[in-house]
């Protein structure tokens, strides 16, 4: 995947608008089925440039925006997906290509999605980001990434390798990880961590991380996760089944996680990082995530977190918004991203 050539998709509501009209509106690029990069328009006569991302601002431009259909689209990927989730948003208008480029000067935020994320729920976030001047890499999961450690790691690398190359090789990222993302991305730092010298550039360049929900804690808590994600009314069933395929399958499944595990404890990446999750979480074992966050402390990572008595996997930010909101803004305020 790390040789795709990306496939632009062209969305617009009217007319083609003139120049000084796209400051509000992105363009999308898909990478095979499960990475889409978006980014504001940029012209060579002037850069497009983001406000600063107040607090005020920031919780004002992430409210829902009203879903909007769009009659056109060039798009011929067989996964809607993407598509589905430009529709969330009314203002999803896209300049000519031929006008237009990512303007590789901004920071890059890479969002490594929950499995069975919604698009409209993703929108939020891609938006919130957007609209702090940052374009948006988003990462989606498979069950299968998880089931079959293997696929996951080389996803891992497919990703890594689109990092490494324009229009992101260079650029300074801020990744954002929910729930399974966080495993995806564990892949990823796997790979940093063998110590091939190609890969540890991106180290270098992440200025922050951000993990929303992590699946944390025993082999239970992971088999619990997929009877929430998978089929709920089922959950029992399939967790008592994934914990069975896990002893089955114990040295291609369990041995690999904890080899992650350690990866994630002793991460290569040390820039600033913001937790947030909730006691409640059948998913998150707080006690093992606070262990877990002392340990990178006491490594001398600054780290910041925010937990809730109750709360929702991967629903912290509907759950308690303006609290979300006003910790992530804080923890963006601390970071060197010129474009903030």
């Amino acid at each position: 995947m790390g040789n795709l050539q990306p496939s632009t998709s062209h969305f617009w509501t009217g007319a083609t608008p003139p120049d000084h009209a796209c400051t509000e509106r992105f363009i999308v690029e898909t990478f095979g089925k499960s990475i889409t990069y978006y980014y504001a328009p940029y012209t060579e006569a002037g850069a497009h440039t983001a406000n600063d991302c107040e607090p005020s601002r920031l919780l004002r431009q992430s409210a829902p925006l009203s879903p909007q259909p769009l009659p056109f689209s060039l798009s011929t990927s067989e996964d809607v997906s993407s598509s589905t989730l430009l529709d969330s948003a009314s203002h999803t208008l896209v300049c000519p290509p031929k006008s237009y480029s990512a303007s590789t000067s901004r920071p890059l935020l890479v969002f490594f999605s929950w499995l069975g994320a919604r698009p409209g729920a993703v929108a939020k976030y891609r938006d919130l980001y957007l609209n702090c001047g940052m374009d948006v890499l988003l990462v989606q999961s498979s069950v299968l990434h998880f089931l079959w450690p293997r696929w996951g790691f080389q996803y891992g690398l497919e990703v890594l390798k689109i990092l490494e190359e324009p229009p992101f090789s260079g650029r300074p990222v801020l990744v954002h990880a929910a729930s399974i993302g966080g495993y995806t991305f564990t892949q990823i730092l796997t790979h940093i961590a063998q110590g091939q010298s190609e890969h540890q550039d991106l180290a270098q360049r992440v200025v922050g991380h951000i993990y929303d929900s992590l699946v944390v804690g025993t082999l239970e808590h992971m088999a619990v996760g997929l009877g929430k994600t998978l089929v709920p009314r089922l959950e029992g069933f399939i967790k008592n089944t994934v914990m069975l395929y896990f002893w089955l399958f114990k040295t291609h499944t369990a041995d690999l996680y904890e080899n992650s595990i350690r990866v994630f404890r002793n991460s290569p990446i040390t820039a600033p990082a913001l937790f947030f999750f909730s006691e409640n979480d059948a998913m998150c074992n707080h006690v093992v995530l606070e262990a877990l966050i002392d340990v990178w402390r006491n490594r001398g990572v600054r780290v910041a977190s925010r937990k809730w008595k109750t709360s929702i996997h991967a629903g912290h930010m509907r759950c308690h918004k303006e609290d979300y909101l006003a910790t992530l803004q804080h923890f963006l305020n601390s970071l060197s991203i010129s474009s903030i």
